[in-house]
C-alpha cells in the first residue's frame, strides 16, 4: 500500500473492529483524517478509494501514554555509577545527573527514536514530562518538532520546573508550551516534585498559571511526603492546593503514598492520577492503593514514566498490581478496567479538542491493525478478554494509522530508520561525553 494523500478516503475491510465498546466480527471502516463510516461488511458501500484488506486482523484505537519522559531513550547503555539506597539516590545518581547534560539536539533525537518506538508499540499519542539542564528554552519545540511535526503523532508537552534549574526559564518554557493550540499539540505546566520545589518557586508559578492544568510527580516515594512534612508541615497535595495549583485536568503522576485527605482534594478539584506500575516496581517505591482511588472517584490514566514504550503492557500490570496492592484476588474487574480505558480517551480528547478513542463516525482516524486469530469464540460479550489476554502482553501492530496517514505498514515505518537511529547515537555520544566531564 502506497502512502496516500490525507484528503483521499481509504477503507479497511474484512476486519474485526473493537473500540472497547462496540464490536464488529467482520466490518469495514472508511476514513480520511477522521472516520467517515463504520459498519458490517454486508453494508459496505460502493467505494473507489484505496482499500486495505484487514482479514485475520483486528482494528483498535491507538493507545495513549499519559506520563512519560522521552529523554530517557538516550540513557540506554550509559555507564553511570549507580548504587542507590533510596529513591532520592536514584534521582541524584542517575536521572538528575543525566538530564542536566541534555541540550535541544539531544532532546530532538531522543524524541525521534522514542516516538518511532512508541508507534511500533501502537501508541499514537503521548503526554511528556521533560527536563534538560543545558537547554530549557526551546526544548518543548524540539519535542513537538519530532513527535508531532516529523513523526505525525499527537502530544501534550511540559517542562518539569524544579529548583535544580533556572526557575524563570522553566516558567517561560512552560508558558510557551501552553500557547500550542492545534488538534495534535498542546501544553501543560510542568513541575518536577514537591521535594525539588521551594515555596518561592510555587509562588512564582501560581502567579502566572492562570488556571492551566499542572503535570507533576506526586508522592511517588514516601520520601516526597516526608520531605514536605518536614520542611513545610504539609502533605504534598496540600502544598499545591495552598497555592491554587490543583486545577481541573491536572495530572498527578504516581500518587503511591497519598492519604485519604489528599485523595479527596484530588477528586474535589477534578484533577487526575497517572499511574506508572512498571516504574514503581522498578524503583521499589511501593504499590498504589486502587481502593483509595475508587473510594474517592478519581480518574485513572496510565503512563510508563519513560520505561519503554509498551502502554498495553502497562494496562496489564495495572490490572495485576491493583490486585496485589489491595491483596484481593477479585481485584479490578473488566468492567472497571474498561471504564478507566474509555475515560482516559475522553480525558485526552477533552484536552486536545478532538473526538478520540472510538472507531465511530466523526472520531479521529488514529488506530492500529493487529493480526489476531481467536482460538476460542469471540463476540461483543468477550472481545475485551481476547484483547487483554491475547494482545496486550505482546502488543505489536502490523499497521499504525494517525490522522488518517499510515505511519507503520507491515511492521515497518515510513521513516528512514537507519538515519534516525544514527542521529540519535551521535547525539547520545555527545551527552555521554558531557557526563564523563561532570
Amino acid at each position: 500500500m502506497k502512502e496516500g494523500n490525507s484528503k483521499i478516503m481509504k477503507a479497511i475491510i474484512n476486519v474485526k473492529i473493537y473500540d472497547y465498546e462496540t464490536y464488529f466480527e467482520n466490518g469495514f471502516c472508511i476514513y480520511g483524517k477522521e472516520i467517515i463510516e463504520v459498519g458490517s461488511m454486508e453494508k459496505f458501500p460502493k467505494f473507489d478509494g484505496e482499500i486495505i484488506d484487514g482479514k485475520g486482523k483486528i482494528l483498535l484505537p491507538g493507545l495513549i501514554n499519559f506520563h512519560t519522559h522521552i529523554y530517557s531513550t538516550l540513557v540506554r547503555g550509559a555507564a553511570i555509577p549507580f548504587s542507590p539506597k533510596s529513591f532520592k539516590d536514584i534521582l541524584e545518581q542517575l536521572w538528575w545527573k543525566f538530564d542536566s547534560k541534555l541540550d535541544n539536539t539531544a532532546t530532538f533525537h531522543s524524541a525521534m527514536v522514542y516516538g518511532l518506538e512508541s508507534l511500533k508499540s501502537g501508541v499514537t499519542s503521548l503526554i511528556d514530562h521533560h527536563a534538560s539542564g543545558i537547554d530549557i528554552i526551546g526544548s518543548l519545540d524540539a519535542l513537538k518538532s519530532a513527535i508531532v511535526d516529523k513523526l505525525g503523532m499527537r502530544g501534550i508537552f511540559c517542562f518539569e520546573t524544579s529548583d535544580r534549574f533556572n526557575v524563570d526559564e522553566c516558567i517561560e518554557e512552560n508558558l510557551a508550551g501552553l500557547k500550542y493550540d492545534a488538534f495534535d499539540a498542546k501544553g501543560m505546566f510542568g513541575l518536577h516534585a514537591s521535594m525539588s520545589l521551594s515555596e518561592e518557586t510555587l509562588d512564582k508559578v501560581s502567579r502566572v498559571l492562570a488556571g492551566a492544568p499542572i503535570h507533576v510527580h506526586v508522592a511517588e516515594s514516601i520520601e516526597d511526603e516526608f520531605d514536605s512534612l518536614e520542611k513545610y508541615n504539609s502533605r504534598v497535595v496540600n502544598r499545591y492546593l495552598k497555592f491554587g495549583m490543583l486545577n481541573k485536568d491536572s495530572i498527578l503522576a504516581h500518587c503511591v503514598h497519598i492519604d485519604e485527605d489528599e485523595a479527596k482534594f484530588i477528586n474535589q478539584n477534578k484533577a487526575v492520577i497517572a499511574l506508572n506500575p512498571t516504574s514503581n516496581m522498578n524503583n521499589a517505591v511501593g504499590a498504589f492503593n486502587i481502593d483509595l482511588f475508587r473510594k474517592n472517584n478519581i480518574q485513572i490514566l496510565i503512563g510508563n514514566d519513560g520505561l519503554g514504550t509498551n502502554i498495553a503492557k502497562e494496562w496489564t500490570y495495572f490490572f495485576f498490581a491493583g490486585k496485589a496492592g489491595i491483596k484481593d484476588a477479585a481485584g479490578i474487574g473488566f468492567d472497571e478496567l474498561l471504564k478507566y480505558i474509555n475515560d482516559s480517551y475522553e480525558y485526552f480528547g477533552r484536552r486536545m479538542g478532538i473526538k478520540i478513542g472510538k472507531i465511530k463516525n466523526g472520531y479521529v482516524a488514529d488506530f492500529v491493525l493487529i493480526p489476531y486469530i481467536n482460538p476460542t469464540n469471540m463476540d461483543k460479550t468477550n472481545a475485551f478478554g481476547h484483547v487483554f489476554f491475547g494482545l496486550f502482553e505482546n502488543f505489536r501492530p502490523s499497521c499504525v494509522i494517525v490522522k488518517g496517514k499510515t505511519l507503520i505498514e507491515n511492521y515497518k515505518s515510513i521513516f528512514n530508520e537507519e538515519t534516525l537511529y544514527k542521529n540519535a547515537q551521535i547525539a547520545s555520544q555527545a551527552v555521554w561525553e558531557r557526563l564523563g566531564d561532570a
